[in-house]
């Protein structure tokens, strides 16, 4: 709230260094704001009684957002790309997948690995952790495995990071 929205009688004021100024009358707040060509701010609306601050609200608005605009400009998405193995795979195809999980890894993406078991072979799941383990040792130099190799219905997943530094 500012200026005329607040409706408190009284009210403590803060000055635009930060200087206490007491409790004041918000009739005698609004016209030391206005004399001083500055906004006043409710800051702490649940204090007793609530606690405002002469400032140029403006300005502060536009600092705020060019904060905002700033932190989503450094964030780093993290995307998730995934590696389809199946229970049969070759050593070669493993290779291949190998080398194209490493370079998502590189680009600072995330890799789901995941066996997709068909008919009967999920009797069989030791095969499939057999196959995610050497995989994730092969590539053990550029990730970190995030989540052990797990069983979700008919497929197993796993998750591996970036390694760090």
């Amino acid at each position: 709230m500012i200026n005329e929205e607040i409706r408190d009688r009284e009210v403590r004021v803060v000055d635009e260094n930060g200087e206490q100024m007491g409790i004041l009358p918000i009739r005698q707040a609004l016209d030391l704001a206005e004399e001083r060509q500055l906004d006043l701010v409710k800051i702490a609306p649940q204090a007793k009684p609530p606690v405002c601050k002469l400032m140029d609200y403006g300005k502060y608005r536009f600092e705020q957002s060019k904060k905002e605009r700033e932190m989503r400009k450094n964030q780093k998405v993290v995307n998730i790309k995934e590696v389809r193995l199946s229970a049969t795979i070759e050593e070669h195809d493993v290779d291949v997948k190998v080398r194209a999980a490493q370079k998502f890894l590189k680009d600072g993406d995330k890799v789901k690995v995941s066996i997709r078991f068909r008919g009967r072979q999920i009797t069989h799941s030791e095969i499939g952790t057999d196959i995610m383990n050497d995989f994730a040792e092969r590539i053990k130099d550029v990730c970190v495995v995030e989540r052990k190799p797990m069983i979700e219905g008919r497929n197993m997943i796993m998750v591996l990071a970036p390694r760090e530094g």
